[in-house]
């Protein structure tokens, strides 16, 4: 899983690098299906669920599961998640960054740091003996009380490995339920989903793109991480 997170983070930077205005989402799948094509591995998520392509680009106010295509072109300002599955060696890793094409607004760009750091603090509250809902409380503290943003509700982080999605859940919030406890060996993939207004989202008419409620921006950052006595230890970065 080590190397596949590597296989990740190198495709992720690719296909950072090539967001710019005037570049199609297409485009920036096509940048991500020949970087794993190179090394031999796949696209995780290409037939999931009978999803269509290697990566979702989800732009602007689409929060997660936005598909590629050539008419959706990317303007000056416009955010961009791109979340990407890589399959190696019979393991798989997931991670996803928002990426701004051009210059975004100062509004936007808080956004995006926000949801970053957020992440970095569930991580950092992945440890043994606490519960999932220690690493929830740590990203829903962050957005919502101190930066007064919403983290969304129906969609979470989760396990992964042998499958993209195992258990368990990883919400972003905190609800009643506090979850397992936090095993050495465990692999997860945290992922914070932030609204810069409601956290209420709706599914577009493809099946496919989830969009916030009241059509604002929305940052979407995450990695896999190994639970280990010795502390959090991040995959999907170089």
């Amino acid at each position: 899983m080590r190397d596949a997170g590597r296989i990740l983070a190198r495709t992720l930077e690719d296909v950072g690098r090539h967001v710019e205005p005037g570049v199609s989402t297409l485009e920036l799948d096509q940048v991500a299906a020949g970087a794993l094509s190179a090394v031999g591995a796949r696209a995780s998520f290409l037939g999931l669920y009978g999803f269509p392509a290697s990566l979702c680009a989800s732009v602007n106010d689409t929060v997660v599961h936005g598909i590629p295509s050539d008419q959706v072109v990317l303007e000056e300002g416009d955010i961009v998640g791109v979340d990407i599955g890589v399959y190696w060696m019979g393991f798989h890793v997931d991670g996803a960054a928002t990426f701004a094409a051009g210059v975004v607004s100062r509004r936007v760009r808080k956004l995006m740091e926000a949801t970053e750091k957020s992440l970095k603090l569930g991580i950092e509250a992945t440890v043994v003996g606490k519960r999932v809902s220690a690493v929830s409380r740590a990203i829903q503290d962050y957005i919502e009380a101190k930066c007064g943003y919403h983290c969304v509700r129906a969609l979470c982080g989760h396990g992964v490995g042998f499958e993209v999605h195992e258990d368990p859940q990883m919400p972003n919030y905190v609800s009643s339920d506090p979850g397992p406890e936090l095993l050495a060996g465990m692999t997860l993939a945290i992922e914070p989903m932030v609204n810069m207004g409601t956290a209420d989202v709706y599914t577009d008419d493809d099946g496919w793109a989830v969009r916030t409620a009241d059509g604002r921006a929305s940052a979407h950052f995450e990695h896999t991480v190994a639970v280990t006595d010795d502390g959090p230890v991040v995959l999907t970065a170089l």
